[in-house]
């Protein structure tokens, strides 16, 4: 498996296509079959994580983890304390109520960071301010409605730190593969632990212990489901059998064949009226079995004199 951090550069979209002709990862990173953990926005820079670990992916987005991702935020104004305690409590965005955060003030521009692409445009009234904040969640711009909801909004955005992962000198455009050390790391960050798996997150689906052979299993797993379920479907089953007896099948009304003897809408089933003697005059074959006209005399009388014609039906 490949896992791959790169330097997003300010407005490259976070994903590897684009109808509408905008710069994506795709010119950075020409490495197939492996996919952004998270998403960066447009006008944000900074760290991503590229891999085609599937498991690791839902694990660092899924908020149950708390994987700690920290940005280097520049805003208009200077926060007072006060901003600051709302930001580590929580505040209420357009998303829900925030997890509370870390958040501290720097006291200048980081050093390592680079100059943007395009300067960031602020008024020359009002001062700017570098806060250093780290979230576990990855709400829809959530930082920038953070800040803007105490009052102070973002000029500009920068991831810095993926769990341990850092840039450290990564030139923005640049990328390069982790090491076995920093991939077992990560790995640690998003193994079972008791916090999360704990009652707070009883209700949620269980996951399975990290597993890097996964995607291979999954693909034998479906492949002998799908397996038991044609062995288990057997031979497909031929035309019914169609019932003896006289006529062709089944018409208006009941078969003939049963029992000797048994009767049907008032005669016998050799076709004789109930109580008539036997020997009497053999019913007129009509072609049909268990019709209104099964069983009568061709003569159209009971074949007794003692016998009542039958009752027709009403």
């Amino acid at each position: 498996m490949r896992y791959i951090l790169v330097n997003k550069p300010f407005e490259v979209l976070p994903q590897f296509t684009d109808e509408k002709g905008r710069a994506t990862l795709k010119e950075l990173v020409q490495v197939p079959n492996v996919y952004p953990v998270g998403r960066l926005d447009y006008d944000s820079e900074g760290l991503m994580l590229l891999t085609d670990d599937k498991q690791l992916q839902f694990r660092i987005a899924e908020p149950r983890y708390k994987v700690p991702k920290t940005y280097w935020v520049q805003v208009e104004g200077i926060p007072t304390e006060e901003a600051l305690e709302q930001l580590r409590r929580g505040v209420q965005i357009s998303d829900g109520f925030t997890a509370p955060a870390k958040v501290e003030m720097l006291p200048e521009q980081p050093e390592q960071l680079w100059e943007r692409s395009k300067p960031v445009r602020f008024r020359a009234a009002i001062p700017t301010s570098w806060l250093e904040l780290t979230i576990a969640e990855g709400m829809n711009r959530q930082v920038r409605k953070m800040t803007a909801a105490v009052g102070f909004p973002t000029l500009r955005l920068i991831r810095a730190k993926l769990a341990d992962l850092t840039l450290e000198k990564l030139a923005p455009g640049k990328w390069r593969d982790l090491t076995p050390a920093e991939v077992q790391e990560l790995k640690m960050a998003v193994a079972d632990t008791p916090e999360n798996e704990g009652p707070a997150n009883a209700r949620r689906k269980p996951t399975q212990k990290y597993d890097p052979n996964f995607e291979e299993k999954l693909a034998a797993e479906k492949a002998a489901r799908a397996r038991r379920a044609f062995e288990k479907s057997g031979p497909s089953r031929g035309p019914k059998r169609q019932t003896s007896g006289t006529g062709t099948g089944r018409s208006g009304g009941r078969q003939a064949d049963g029992p000797a003897g048994a009767t049907r809408g008032g005669r016998s089933a050799s076709g004789a009226p109930r109580g008539g003697k036997p020997g009497g005059i053999a019913p007129r074959s009509t072609g049909k079995t268990g019709g209104p006209g099964a069983g009568r005399p061709s003569s159209g009388r009971p074949a007794s004199p003692s016998a009542k014609p039958p009752r027709r039906g009403k």
